[in-house]
């Protein structure tokens, strides 16, 4: 019989300066960790100041550390367990033995791996884009026909403001375009998906739509909804609502109640004063519900809490919206130090993200403004 290695996790943050320095601390914290365990995977996060250095950072890693498979990307910012760091140099590495885990590549404007979706048979992926040549929407919708039963992880690189200047890694290969990613599986594994977002008003039914505009909601103008909407809610909600509205799509359509953790929430794209019609960020059917939904700091630390609570891990991954951090929270620090109080895990790594990916409901999402988390053990 087969024993099964007991799962070991590591992380490790470094703030120097230097790369080579950077690198040298990570991976020593990764050894001392995992005490001799081999490991099986190696997810690498590098702040956008070290991305000249990116090819060392990657070499020096598989020499010193010897992973099964490495993926990473750079981004405008990363996190450890206790915290983030924001436009500065850093980097940030997460170390996982006892995990199987098949390696994924996507060519430029691909919408499935090398190879296909068919190789994939794990329940979880993660998967790290550069959003100037990845077809992420297509993305996951082709993962979603061919391999329904996986759920998706990650998030857009956020290291570079135009076309080439994002940096991914695939073991020794170092790509600025295109996708990666790595398929998981022998260990327990959960999603957590928080979309910050709190309902205002009622639910209510679309009764007239065209593609991602609708032009009545129950039978009514949704421009005057909307209105009666913020007539009947209070100051804080008024002025939540004057500096910016959501739209909750339900998900489960057979629940007979809808609240926070209900909904797709999707962006109010814009509004037509002459027919009361709005465009919402998400092609929607006739009967299909929508509340009205409101953001900030004290609603997205609620719904991160209330999605993280009961919940226990070894490790977590995390890939919060760019969005986020201290210029939404007015602290730096918030998601990570949240998930390490509410889960216990003492193996935190992640990155922020020009868009986020994560399951809601049975499907995969490209998301905005979340923390999407995947808890391991």
């Amino acid at each position: 019989m087969t024993v099964k290695p007991i799962p070991r996790f590591a992380a490790a943050l470094s703030e120097h300066p230097l790369a080579a320095h950077a690198v040298g601390e990570v991976a020593g914290v990764i050894l001392e960790a995992m005490d001799e365990a081999p490991i099986d995977l190696l997810v690498v996060f590098v702040d956008s100041v070290h991305t000249g250095a990116v090819d060392d950072i990657s070499a020096a890693l598989r020499e010193l550390l010897s992973p099964t498979t490495m993926i990473g990307t750079t981004a405008c910012g990363v996190l450890d367990r206790m915290t983030e760091v924001e436009d500065r140099s850093a980097l940030s590495v997460w170390a996982a033995s006892g995990v199987e885990t098949a390696p994924m590549f996507f060519e430029p404007g691909a919408e499935a791996p090398v190879g296909g979706w068919s190789n994939v048979s794990e329940a979880h992926a993660i998967i790290l884009a550069d959003p100037f040549s990845s077809p992420v929407v297509e993305l996951l919708e082709s993962a979603k026909e061919t391999v329904p039963q996986l759920a998706i992880h990650g998030g857009l690189a956020s290291g570079a403001r135009g076309p080439g200047g994002n940096r991914l890694l695939l073991d020794s290969r170092v790509l600025n375009n295109g996708a990666v990613g790595v398929a998981l599986d022998g260990i327990a594994m959960r999603s957590v998906v928080s979309q910050g977002c709190r309902p205002v008003g009622e639910p209510l039914t679309v009764t007239g739509v065209a593609g991602n505009v609708v032009t009545e909601l129950a039978s009514q103008r949704p421009m005057d909804v909307l209105r009666k909407v913020a007539d009947s809610s209070t100051e804080i909600e008024r002025a939540l609502m004057a500096n910016g509205v959501q739209v909750g799509v339900v998900i489960n359509e057979q629940q007979l109640d809808f609240t926070r953790g209900d909904f797709l929430i999707r962006a109010l794209m814009g509004a037509d004063p002459d027919t009361g019609a709005i465009a919402i960020g998400a092609s929607v059917d006739v009967g299909t519900t929508l509340q009205f939904q409101v953001r900030d700091a004290t609603t997205a630390t609620d719904d991160l809490v209330e999605m993280l609570s009961g919940e226990s891990a070894q490790a977590a991954l995390t890939f919060t919206c760019n969005g986020r951090g201290e210029r939404f929270f007015g602290r730096t620090g918030h998601d990570a130090e949240l998930i390490h109080e509410l889960t216990g895990s003492r193996a935190t790594s992640g990155m922020f993200c020009a868009g986020e990916f994560g399951p809601v409901g049975a499907r995969n999402h490209l998301h905005g403004f979340t923390a999407s988390t995947l808890l391991f053990g």
